[in-house]
């Protein structure tokens, strides 16, 4: 007998599911974006030729001095500019966010002086400034305080290279926008983690380097990388204090050779090569602080996935 009005579960019965309909769907046509792909390639097809075939570049000039010694040497004072630089700056960011974010307002108003100086002055007029320190200290010394005995004493012009003065106006610059992101990287973290943290008898010290700044890598890294890119091209403000790096070396050979054209290319060229091998380094670098994140993504996806055939 058939019955009717009763509920499926009452029944006993499940019916069979409907079957998937396939959808034909046609991608609707998008002529503008053929046609501003098309112009677009012609467009960067004319620019190579008209390069590669203009004698005016003197492209073998160009690849003379590409590897040419005096090029490299100014390189290698380029790389190392731009870590000893980056590394001094992080170290400094890190002190100035935590003193930002200390609970004390004469370390919060020292950090904030610090941070407010250095991002409000252009960094062209600091390295200036380092490079001539010797007329406002002509000598530095360690002793008494108040003009008192000094044990040791150097002076400024002998100890302020042009190389000390570059790294000095660099990292003290980056120190001061690395503070900001720092702050924020650490402010990114949940405060649970911390008060859990506390809760099991660790320091504030441990907490923020076991705790807080691992889980903060995530947000500080990407900004991170963007500032060292950035460093490396910021490095050829150094030729106003005569330094040794690329772009100094450069301009040294070109006023002997009077090939500036070709010579700001090679430099160009070093630039494009280091910015490149920094990008690539700074993609697996995000991938490494990224694993625990994607991995909590792909178990949420996973359990979020619907039921298969079968399941009730």
């Amino acid at each position: 007998m058939e019955v009717t009005g009763v509920p499926e579960a009452a029944t006993g019965t499940r019916t069979a599911p409907e079957p998937h309909l396939p959808i034909d769907a046609i991608r609707p046509p998008r002529p503008g974006r053929w046609v501003a792909a098309a112009v677009a390639v012609l467009a960067m097809v004319w620019l190579l030729y008209t390069i590669i075939v203009n004698e005016n570049l003197h492209w073998d000039v160009i690849a003379e001095y590409l590897t040419d010694g005096r090029i490299l040497g100014g390189l290698w004072v380029t790389i190392q500019l731009t870590v000893l630089s980056m590394v001094i700056g992080l170290a400094l960011g890190i002190l100035a966010a935590v003193m930002q974010l200390s609970g004390s307002p004469v370390l919060r108003a020292a950090s904030g002086l610090y941070t407010w100086f250095f991002r409000g002055t252009p960094l062209l007029v600091q390295l200036i400034f380092w490079f001539n320190i010797g007329l406002v200290f002509p000598s530095f010394g360690i002793g008494v305080p108040f003009d008192g005995p000094k044990l040791i004493e150097w002076q400024a012009n002998e100890l302020i290279t042009p190389f000390t003065a570059a790294l000095l106006g660099l990292a003290i610059n980056e120190g001061a926008y690395m503070a900001e992101i720092v702050r924020a990287g650490i402010r990114s973290v949940d405060p649970g983690q911390r008060e859990a943290a506390e809760a099991l008898g660790m320091t504030h010290r441990q907490v923020l380097r076991r705790v807080v700044l691992p889980q903060a890598m995530r947000v500080i890294i990407p900004p991170t990388g963007n500032q060292f890119i950035s460093m490396l091209k910021t490095t050829s403000m150094v030729s106003v204090i005569a330094g040794a790096e690329l772009l100094t070396v450069s301009q040294r050979i070109y006023l002997g050779n009077f090939e500036v054209i070709a010579m700001l290319i090679v430099a160009s060229v070093w630039y494009i090569v280091l910015t490149t091998i920094a990008s690539v380094g700074q993609h697996f670098i995000e991938k490494r602080f990224e694993r625990g994140h994607h991995a909590l993504r792909t178990r949420v996806r996973r359990n979020l996935r619907p039921f298969g055939k079968g399941s009730v």
